[in-house]
């Protein structure tokens, strides 16, 4: 158990550098559409916090979810509930602060055991693909090679890593967005390669070229209509899902779920993350759903910075089937049409 004590400074000073962002309480906009989507299609990926975000799916939800592609991010469980651990040992941590992977592991075995994760056969075949840039400096390479061999000392899963990348803490794409080699608001880097190809290529499909530029229609819709019992998750009023034309017109399409980093969050850039990063050109080459949840900003619970729940600040059960935003993940994705239980 965690001192309050010990955790006021931390507060303190996370809350004096970074401030907080201020959420947007405007009119909730129209809920997802039902669409027809194979359930055995589903990928999911994330960058930073979002990147630990998609491996609590993943593994929560394994034996529905296909492939997942890790930017900047570490192993499953990596925080253990403590925030403390989290800044200590999950993002740069000094070297003998590295997360202990043997330990996670067996953690890991335990919940699927119990029945909090998906069982471990789940991941059979899956791919997953680690990519960690060369100028990061917020998330240590360490961390990113740590939740490579947590995936490979599992089993089962197919891994992929690219690490000889020059950015810094950033979503690369051709053209758009600030200097690769700094990490800087909307987080979403110039470095002339396509990080969301290179992602989705790996995860979903090899063969299959990007369409010129985004031609479905990218939609807000109300997130609170999929909160679980109705309790807070932390999530924004608005999220996003961006359906290709032919998703729309009845073709049978498949569903990626795309996490936003910290600060990356649509009250804090706008739509830099759902519009900029190039998922969606993608997507109507591959026939795609993408959808695109959004956190919000807090002072209580500690999240100034609008991460995802990787550390315990919605619930001890936050990263297994039961926590509050892994729960909403479930049931929007159900409500789409790819249910992942």
């Amino acid at each position: 158990m965690r001192s309050p004590a010990r955790l006021v400074p931390v507060a303190i000073a996370i809350g004096a550098l970074l401030g907080v962002a201020a959420c947007s309480r405007e009119q909730p906009a129209a809920g997802l559409p039902a669409l027809a989507l194979d359930p055995a299609r589903t990928t999911v990926s994330g960058i930073s916090s979002g990147a630990y975000m998609a491996t609590q799916v993943h593994m929560a939800f394994s034996n529905h979810v296909a492939g997942v592609a890790l930017l900047a991010g570490g192993p499953y469980g990596c925080a253990q509930g403590s925030l403390e651990t989290a800044l200590s040992h999950c993002l740069n941590p000094a070297v003998d602060a590295a997360p202990d992977v043997a330990a996670l592991v067996a953690a890991a075995r335990s919940r699927a055991g119990s029945g909090a994760i998906a069982p471990l056969e789940g991941l059979q075949g899956d791919p997953v693909f680690l990519m960690h840039g060369t100028r990061d400096t917020t998330v240590a390479a360490s961390v990113s090679s740590a939740a490579a061999d947590f995936y490979r000392q599992l089993g089962g899963a197919v891994v992929r890593e690219d690490n000889v990348r020059e950015m810094a803490h950033t979503f690369p794409t051709p053209a758009s967005g600030s200097d690769c080699a700094t990490s800087e608001s909307p987080y979403v880097g110039k470095c002339g390669f396509d990080g969301a190809g290179e992602i989705l290529s790996a995860i979903v499909s090899t063969t299959v070229k990007p369409a010129d530029s985004a031609n479905g229609e990218l939609r807000e819709f109300d997130q609170s209509a999929y909160l679980e019992g109705g309790k807070d998750a932390q999530l924004a009023d608005k999220g996003y899902v961006y359906v290709p034309l032919a998703c729309s017109a009845g073709e049978t399409c498949a569903l990626h779920i795309a996490f936003h980093g910290c600060q990356q969050n649509a009250d804090a850039v706008g739509q830099a993350f759902v519009r900029d990063t190039g998922y969606n050109r993608w997507a109507d080459a591959m026939h795609l759903v993408v959808l695109y949840p959004q956190a919000r900003a807090s002072f209580a619970p500690l999240n100034p910075k609008a991460c995802w729940d990787w550390w315990g600040y919605t619930g001890t059960d936050y990263d297994t089937r039961q926590g509050k935003q892994l729960r909403w993940v479930a049931n929007a994705a159900a409500a789409l049409g790819a249910p992942l239980e």
